[in-house]
């Protein structure tokens, strides 16, 4: 089909082989009964029960009554009534305010009705444009509703131009982005798919070509977003193509690239197939094509959709275990991962770096538990999104009786203080003690080695004999309640094992000489705890 204007590439339909209605795994589709032997395309819903579509108008002019390309009257915007069966009832002529002596054609409205945005050819203030071959291109138009409901203030976009088209409007949901089609500089093929954001001052962003993904070096044409993410569109350079024109949907995920879907052998044929549009609450519509079988050059048929396509969108999350206590990773861990009530990953384990690796599919939710040996289990529920990745999952575990400590196995206890200078044992290391006592009636063939800790200060020997007599203070309670001498021995280690900078010399806080004086509770045998 040769054209000169790309948006008029559009004269396309679809036929049934005398079959009224037909359908697939997807779609059920029929004719409507406005289609006549010229071409009635590109339709555009207008609010819930009204339908706009553009149509060739026979007129009285002299000149200018059809346009070459097709011998058709030029095409005037029409408004139609739906039928509860999806037809058109009531038709009439759109809007004498929006209709030229020129084409006009695709139109997408606000949600509130007040404003459009319609494709025309250059024709603005009763001046007829052309490029620098002579031609006329399309551009693309802004209307607002005046006070006596018709459409007023006819403005054309900033980014049209004599010498290219512009045309195709689609509107996302939020009103924040406007799709169109263009053959403007930075176009990939023939006609690319554009998006420009709409500010709320009235003015606009760049155009953003939509990439090499959705675009190729045929072309583009009739977007149509659902909500603000699933766009529809026609496209004849893709090699799963039916012939001519074929119509795709794709989810527009941030940060990933989209993946066109052929929306099958019903809604597409071998001829051209394109302007599709779908309401989001009742998953019905339209679409036009030229395929055989139809009443004119271009046809509209009604669908419903049966069932949706599904997007594959998977999302990498990565799972972190940690010692709550310490905030050190724990290598190893078990963890358990559900997806609906079912488990998909069942007991797996971190690797050494204290990480699980899986796919998630987006905008879902997650349960993953993780447990290990000496922690008591805890759980986190998650949900995903459409990111290429997942912020870390970091589960902390608590320590239950025991923990690894500086690659030792320990009596999990709050800090054991003494006080200064002093080895007698306080109050409130007494309550830790006793922990240690249970225990180790728990546990009757377990070994401890209390391990007695000073800080810097002071001198060597004098910290040496210091933390010996609180180990060995630190065994005689333990003793007196019951415990073996056998099964519990005491060193003191002075400051020999300083866990931080705060060696002699250095100068450091409280805080910082308080971590080096500590009483640990190392497990001799863990091989007999369960």
């Amino acid at each position: 089909m040769k054209i000169n204007t790309f948006i008029l590439l559009l004269l396309l339909t679809v036929g049934f082989r005398g079959m009224a209605q037909t359908e697939d795994e997807h779609y059920i589709i029929k004719t409507i009964s406005i289609n006549d032997e010229l071409s009635n395309f590109g339709t555009s819903f207008y609010g819930d029960d009204k339908l706009i579509f553009a149509s060739p108008t026979k007129r009285n002019y002299i000149i200018n009554n059809v346009w070459k390309p097709n011998n058709q009257p030029f095409l005037d915007l029409y408004i139609g009534t739906i039928t509860a069966e999806g037809d058109l009832e009531n038709v009439k002529k759109f809007s004498s305010k929006l209709n030229t002596k020129f084409h006009e054609a695709d139109v997408t409205f606000t949600k509130d009705r007040k404003t459009v945005y319609f494709t025309r050819s250059n024709y603005y203030k009763g001046k007829y444009g052309k490029d620098s071959l002579g031609i006329n291109r399309l551009k693309m138009f802004k209307a607002s509703v005046g006070a006596n409901d018709e459409w007023i203030d006819i403005q054309p976009l900033p980014f049209n131009n004599d010498n290219y088209s512009v045309g195709h409007p689609a509107l996302s949901e939020d009103e924040k982005t406007l799709y169109f089609v263009s053959d403007m500089p930075g176009t990939l093929g023939k006609t690319d798919i554009f998006k420009v954001s709409v500010h709320t001052d009235g003015t606009y962003g760049n155009p953003v070509n939509l990439g090499p993904e959705i675009n190729t070096p045929e072309k583009e044409m009739f977007p149509f977003i659902l909500g603000n993410d699933e766009l529809y569109f026609s496209s004849n350079g893709r090699k799963d193509g039916m012939g001519m024109l074929d119509v795709y949907v794709c989810k527009l995920f941030p940060g990933r690239k989209p993946l066109p879907i052929n929306l099958g052998t019903i809604i597409n044929s071998d001829k051209d197939d394109f302007a599709f549009i779908i309401a989001k609450n009742k998953r019905e519509g339209y679409f036009s094509s030229n395929r055989e079988g139809g009443k004119g050059d271009d046809d509209i048929y009604y669908f419903k959709e049966k069932k949706p396509f599904e997007f594959a969108c998977d999302q990498d999350v990565t799972i972190v275990i940690k010692n709550k206590k310490t905030g050190d990773i724990i290598p190893h861990a078990i963890v358990s991962i559900y997806h609906n009530d079912k488990i998909i990953a069942d007991s797996v384990k971190t690797d050494a770096n204290g990480k699980y690796f899986f796919k998630a599919t987006c905008n879902d939710k997650y349960k993953i538990t993780a447990g290990n040996k000496f922690f008591l289990s805890s759980f986190k529920t998650i949900e995903t999104n459409t990111e290429k990745r997942l912020e870390d999952v970091v589960i902390a575990l608590e320590p239950d009786e025991f923990v690894v400590v500086r690659e030792k196995l320990m009596v999990n206890l709050n800090p054991i203080y003494f006080n200064y200078d002093k080895f007698a044992i306080r109050e409130d290391a007494a309550v830790e003690l006793d922990k240690v006592v249970a225990i180790m009636k728990k546990y009757p063939k377990l070994i401890i080695e209390v391990g007695s800790h000073t800080d810097s200060r002071g001198s060597d020997s004098y910290n040496e004999i210091l933390s010996d007599k609180r180990a060995n203070s630190t065994v005689a309670y333990i003793v007196s309640k019951g415990i073996s001498k056998d099964r519990i021995s005491g060193k003191g280690y002075g400051e020999k094992k300083i866990i931080n900078k705060c060696t002699n010399g250095i100068k450091c806080s409280k805080e910082e000489h308080q971590l080096n004086r500590r009483t640990e509770f190392v497990i001799v045998n863990p091989e007999v705890i369960n």
